[in-house]
């Protein structure tokens, strides 16, 4: 997988992205018609130019797309520079083959040399300042991605010991009367502290992720007995959606903590997770405590807001509030996974 530096240019095949690119080559061609000292036929010239800029920045987006994955390989310095030259490249060539068919969006009569070198100049302008944005953009998701793994070792370092402490002793209890049970709890303690110690960037499937939440439910199950009860359900056809490795077990570890613990008659953890046409929608309710305390909640949720933003942009987000007698955490993703 690609890693938040490894390149920094955007995902040029993509839909969006395509209309965004077409819509300020629009506004950029509509400016250059109005600062043109035309008396008449503003139109005309504007729909000339509109479609002279728009081939060239088509052809270079097609370009940049093809090329994407092996500019993502390279230093951005070196990505930078063939991206530039790519620019200029298809606006010389572009330039030659308008002129050569009559198609030149000019008021007065231009040499050859003097058109192409005025399209290079505008070119060469403007995809600097683009390519600085697309630069500065990207160095600003890095430090959000390097903040948010600060915070995600942060939260491992407050949650493992009290966690791993509860853990030793519920085996310890188990070794002699049920060792098979306890065997099972090794198990799925290793699995737990497995996935804390993978790479922030780490992938799974929402089966997997869920798996991994149950593992830690029925390890405190065994702690809380019949005060702490579950219900979990989602539609399998979610199963293959895929997310950042545990993005859903901190906020079931904070509904077991913060809800169920302090309880003195505990309480259900509800798990749903559905379809919401083209988002995920995973909700996660817990009672209120009987003394209401947020304290520990915000540094996992803010880790969490920021691994979102990292990864998926505006098109995830996670909602928290107190909903009646609950507390009610609503993640929504995207079906589809941001490369």
């Amino acid at each position: 997988m690609r890693t938040p530096a490894a390149g920094f240019l955007p995902d040029f095949c993509n839909v969006r992205m395509v209309f965004l690119v077409v819509l300020a080559t629009e506004l950029m061609a509509l400016i250059l018609a109005l600062a043109q000292p035309i008396q008449s036929g503003l139109w005309a010239y504007l729909g000339q130019t509109s479609l002279f800029m728009q081939w060239i920045t088509l052809l270079c987006t097609a370009v940049l797309c093809r090329l994407r994955n092996v500019l993502a390989k390279r230093p951005v310095w070196q990505a930078a520079l063939v991206s530039y030259a790519i620019i200029l490249l298809v606006t010389w060539l572009f330039s030659v083959l308008a002129y050569s068919v009559g198609m030149v969006p000019i008021v007065l009569p231009m040499q050859p040399t003097d058109f192409y070198l005025r399209n290079l100049a505008i070119a060469g302008i403007v995809g600097a300042v683009v390519l600085r944005y697309f630069y500065l953009q990207q160095q600003y998701r890095h430090r959000l991605y390097l903040e948010a793994e600060a915070r995600n070792e942060a939260l491992q370092a407050r949650i493992q010991p009290h966690f791993l402490f509860n853990s030793m002793n519920i085996i310890a209890s188990l070794t002699r009367s049920n060792p098979r049970l306890a065997e099972q709890v090794v198990e799925n303690l290793s699995d737990l502290f497995r996935a804390s110690l993978a790479k922030a960037d780490k992938r799974v499937s929402l089966k997997e992720e869920l798996e991994l939440c149950q593992r830690y439910l029925d390890i405190e199950q065994l702690r809380l007995g019949a005060r702490l009860n579950v219900d979990m359900r989602v539609d399998e056809s979610l199963y293959d959606v895929q997310l950042p490795l545990l993005l859903i077990q901190p906020l079931v570890e904070n509904a077991v903590y913060h809800g169920i613990q302090p309880r003195t008659e505990g309480g259900w953890v509800r798990i749903h997770a559905e379809d919401s046409g083209d988002q995920v929608r995973i909700v996660i309710r817990n009672p209120l405590p009987e003394q209401q305390s947020t304290a520990g909640h915000g540094l996992a949720l803010d880790n969490i807001r920021e691994r979102l933003a990292y990864w998926f942009g505006e098109k995830a987000a996670l909602d928290t509030g107190q909903q009646g007698e609950e507390f009610v955490a609503e993640l929504r993703l995207p079906k589809e996974p941001t490369t």
